[in-house]
């Protein structure tokens, strides 16, 4: 039998190894991957472990950066801004100066170190609180990026060979940008632990002003970890555009909040003096995977942010209990991870499992019991079944709520399994990781309704190489990045019926504004131009602005009301997203401006009590189920084969025949629907 090893030498392997319960988050996370193997299709993979890798590389370099900002006590809250200002910064240089890539690269990182040293100089030389110095740069970053793009740029076309450094592997599976963290980190590591600037950090992070007494220059050390902290976030920034092939202003949106999450899940105290790179690796990788598990399990992306924020909450939580108890006997052990915090993780852990778990036991009864409901996993039991992925662009916008009515009814109808996930907002670049996921999971199709065309045509080229048959709906990718489009009405049907019903409310003669969606909407810009186009039929006709709302109703509402003080001599709204609408409608009637007309693209059932009310004159739309419907039953026959090259129509179930234009299914004319027939329409 083994002899024990005497106390001593256990505490040294904790000190060296585990200083700060590494060891148990390790454990924790040992018991998520057996979980989500357990439960997830084709998680436990060599190809899903390196793309779980490839996820974590951006923020992996946010998260790293931050750990020794931490350690002394301080916080980024714009790192996320400064990454989104160092890509169109890149983008700019690029595309609109003519520069060469590594110019347009170098350019961007010293945007980034600008950055960096502004945070520097404010905290350490000007004593500034970094919660308020960070949350203000967060703000300016933001708006200069903003600024540069005009909210609606996007920077695409770059060359093959800088996209291979964020899309492209080595040996057919390691991916190439996880050699930048690896460097990185190695960089960071010996910085932080074995070098005394590093131990430096720790001093300061636990008492500055004993730091300062101990002769450190603290002023240089702050100063120099936030200079850091900004190269590093664009140097993941210009990663982030190699992988997702296009810059923009709302690049690392978000990143600061995960970063911070994954360095304080690693063992580093918000109130400074503790924290380790290791902790904070394990402390990524516990997010990417629950990320990634609850993808290919199909469960709904957004458990991942309200399983993240409750975690960061109640670690924080925890700590500040334990600091209010020095005398507590963990404290004077000197492990600042404790059994509470482990058990946090573990919670979450298994209830995540036993989410997933019921999930799948009731898909399984459920197939057993009646063949017309849906499923939103794979039934290995099944066999024959085949799973159709559906992505609109927000989960949560009433249009594409009711588009998934009709999904639905298709993929019961032909038996088929339906996952249906999207992000919660406008994101392409959770669009792009949904993609992803749903390769690993091997789905037989993907139907996606597109927010960024430029950003998501690369990885949709990806599966279409690994087999998979790839329908956009609603808005469209690149077409050598799918195979069909299930197009709704023409974008030319749509803007001449939307300006001809406008001319007709203005007899010809007035002014005119458009809110849309997002100014970086494909298919609402191509709306936007057609509608410009066909204002040369009426010249006396004038286009006085165009406003985002980013699909959101109080966006909308408040951009209507700036509308309305901005342009008095203004007699219409047009309003060409289903949110914009009812908000604009809202903002009229409560303006009580009886002389402005609102008309748009909309639902029936959330435009109903303003075309009643007169508020509303006309709202144009397709039958958003029907466009469902299309959207699944398309891809089910793209799947088994039965669209030919060259058709001309295809016959979509109860839809009929349809007409086919090249490689577009039109679903049919748009529909003008006012106060005569709205009660009549039930979606």
């Amino acid at each position: 039998m083994q002899a024990a090893l005497p106390q001593p030498a256990l505490s040294r392997w904790r000190d060296r190894f585990s200083p700060y319960g590494e060891g148990r988050l390790l454990l924790a996370l040992l018991l998520e991957v057996g979980a989500f193997s357990a439960v997830a299709d084709n998680f436990f993979t060599w190809d899903n472990f390196f793309e779980i890798v490839r996820f974590s590389v951006e923020l992996g370099l946010i998260a790293l950066a931050l750990t020794p900002v931490i350690i002394t006590g301080g916080i980024d809250l714009s790192v996320g801004s400064m990454m989104g200002l160092a890509a169109v910064v890149f983008g700019a240089a690029s595309k609109n100066w003519g520069l060469p890539v590594p110019a347009a690269a170098a350019i961007a990182v010293l945007v980034g170190c600008a950055g960096g040293a502004l945070n520097g100089i404010l905290i350490s030389r000007a004593r500034l609180p970094p919660l308020v110095v960070t949350l203000a740069t967060f703000s300016m970053f933001h708006g200069i990026a903003e600024g540069l793009t005009e909210g609606a740029v996007n920077y695409t076309g770059f060359p093959t060979s800088f996209l291979f450094l964020g899309q492209g592997y080595l040996l057919g599976m390691i991916p190439v940008q996880v050699f930048v963290l690896l460097v990185v980190f190695l960089g960071y590591w010996v910085l932080l632990h074995h070098s005394v600037f590093g131990r430096a950090l720790y001093a300061i992070g636990f008492a500055p002003e004993g730091a300062r007494y101990a002769g450190i220059p603290v002023g240089q050390r702050l100063g120099a970890v936030y200079f850091l902290c900004g190269l590093v976030s664009s140097l993941a920034a210009i990663l982030y555009v190699a992988h997702l092939g296009q810059a923009k202003a709302d690049a690392g949106s978000g990143y600061e909040l995960d970063a911070i999450t994954a360095v304080v899940l690693g063992g580093a105290s918000v109130l400074g003096g503790r924290g380790t790179l290791w902790g904070t690796l394990m402390g990524l990788f516990f997010l990417t995977v629950l990320q990634n598990g609850l993808h290919l399990a199909a469960l709904p992306s957004e458990l991942t942010g309200v399983l993240t924020g409750a975690l960061l909450v109640l670690i924080i939580g925890f700590e500040r209990l334990r600091a209010a108890r020095p005398s507590a006997p963990s404290e004077v052990e000197g492990n600042p991870v404790k059994n509470s915090q482990v058990a946090i993780l573990c919670g979450a852990i298994l209830t995540g499992s036993l989410i997933v778990a019921a999930a799948n036991i009731w898909l399984v009864r459920s197939t057993g019991e009646s063949a017309s409901r849906t499923s939103f996993s794979r039934v290995p039991s099944s066999g024959d079944r085949r799973l159709i992925a559906v992505m609109p662009k927000a989960k949560g916008d009433p249009y594409f709520v009711s588009v998934r009515a009709g999904a639905e009814e298709a993929a019961k109808e032909l038996g088929f399994d339906l996952i249906w996930d999207g992000p919660t907002g406008l994101d392409a670049a959770k669009q792009n990781e949904l993609v992803e996921n749903w390769i690993t999971r091997r789905v037989d199709a993907i139907a996606v309704a597109v927010e960024n065309k430029a950003g998501i045509s690369t990885v949709l080229r990806k599966a279409r190489q690994r087999g998979i048959r790839v329908l956009t709906w609603d808005a469209d990718a690149e077409p050598d990045a799918r195979d069909y489009f299930a197009n709704q009405a023409t974008p030319e049907g749509i803007a001449n019926t939307l300006t001809d019903e406008a001319a007709r409310l203005l007899s010809g003669n007035g002014e005119f504004a458009i809110i849309t969606g997002a100014l970086t909407a494909a298919n609402q810009n191509e709306w936007i131009a057609f509608i410009k186009k066909r204002l040369s039929r009426y010249p006396g006709l004038k286009l006085a602005a165009i406003r985002p709302s980013d699909d959101d109703r109080d966006k909308a509402f408040s951009e209507a009301q700036t509308l309305l003080r901005v342009y008095p001599a203004m007699k219409l709204i047009m309003a060409i997203s289903a949110p914009a609408v009812p908000g604009s409608g809202e903002a009229v009637r409560q303006a009580r401006r009886n002389d402005v007309d609102v008309i748009g693209l909309s639902l029936p059932s959330i435009s109903k009590p303003y075309v009643h009310d007169g508020v509303v004159q006309t709202v144009v739309l397709w039958s958003t189920r029907d466009l469902g419907y299309l959207a699944v039953y398309a891809s089910a026959l793209l799947v088994e084969g039965k669209i030919p090259q060259g058709a001309t129509a295809v016959h979509a179930g109860r839809l009929g025949p349809l007409r086919v234009r090249g490689s577009e299914i039109v679903l049919g004319d748009p529909l003008i629907i006012n106060r005569a027939n709205i009660d009549q329409l039930d979606f």
